[in-house]
């Protein structure tokens, strides 16, 4: 079955207007002889003359006149739907977004993020889902309008990616820990007993990585798959959890915080989105109040005591 011309939409909806094919042809500027034939294309695609001889003039068939009623809002809504958008109006703005973010991001940026939102376009409502993983179909289907995370392998290579923030791997224990007073060193550190944050179930990671070269290696107690359920955990007890600083600060209120003694690669925490999203006016006002809300708060963190100074 071919393909209809939606051409020959604008050019019926002109000729069941003018009812002569010399004044269509003028206002499409075409000639006489190609409006004509764009006719003779009408009358076979339709199966109907559409307009026929009365006199000097043309006069529409039945069907045509039915027609009429029918093109006209189709022509319409095509040019609307083709027109550059009109300027965004927050005020106006009705909207429910879904951002899916790791464990930590809401609890920090969260508060600021709907504060800011409310403020500009009280009718927008952000719905916060928890990443679980890094597969990149719910920005695919549409599900999540945006995503926040490291990029990785597993990242769609068609997703526009912008940096949000740097961010770097500390210690945190409970407060009165053994290691919450002295010189922190990596045979202090390593001889500790830690938790180990891994989404996958991996048993071993990056810091492990780190103490090989210096012939140490940590005990990992137990492998949990968030990083606030670290922090639960090394709260209540004598483990060492290690996690994202600047992801984790308001986790970390009243326990002590300390930077690792090893060298370790920072991670860029970047927002994701899907390329169909990019020329919204409203997905590009929301990606902007999440840069500037990532951007207006750069945490760092107290090595005496683990509260975050904003």
């Amino acid at each position: 079955m071919s393909t209809a011309d939606l051409n020959l939409l604008v050019t019926l909806d002109v000729l069941l207007a003018e009812g002569s094919v010399a004044r269509a042809a003028q206002r499409l500027r075409l000639s006489p002889s190609a409006m004509s034939r764009a006719l003779a294309r009408l009358r076979a695609t339709t199966g109907d003359p559409l307009l026929v001889r009365a006199g000097r003039g043309l006069v529409p068939t039945p069907r045509a006149l039915e027609l009429r009623e029918q093109v006209g809002p189709l022509v319409q809504a095509a040019e609307a739907a083709l027109r550059p958008v009109e300027k965004l109006d927050l005020e106006r703005l009705v909207r429910m977004y879904t951002l899916r973010t790791s464990e930590g991001f809401v609890e920090n940026f969260g508060p600021d993020l709907i504060a800011r939102v409310a403020e500009e376009a009280p009718g927008v409502r952000l719905c916060f889902v928890q990443k679980s993983n890094k597969n990149s179909a719910p920005l695919r289907d549409g599900s999540v309008d945006l995503e926040t995370g490291v990029v990785g392998k597993a990242t769609a290579p068609e997703l526009r990616v912008q940096a949000l923030f740097r961010d770097r791997f500390i210690g945190v224990v409970r407060l009165g820990h053994p290691l919450s007073q002295g010189e922190m060193t990596p045979h202090r550190y390593a001889t500790g007993k830690h938790i180990l944050v891994s989404r996958r179930g991996f048993d071993r990671g990056m810091i492990d990585e780190a103490l090989k070269p210096l012939g140490l290696e940590r005990q990992i107690v137990t492998i949990v798959s968030g990083f606030s359920t670290a922090l639960v955990l090394a709260r209540a007890s004598d483990l060492i959890a290690s996690v994202p600083e600047r992801h984790t600060a308001k986790l970390r209120a009243g326990m002590h915080s300390f930077p690792l003694p090893i060298a370790t690669p920072e991670i860029t925490v970047s927002l994701h989105w899907h390329p169909r999203m990019d020329a919204d006016p409203a997905h590009r006002w929301l990606r902007g109040c999440v840069r500037e809300v990532c951007g207006e708060r750069l945490i760092r963190p107290s090595i005496d005591g683990g509260s975050a100074a904003g």
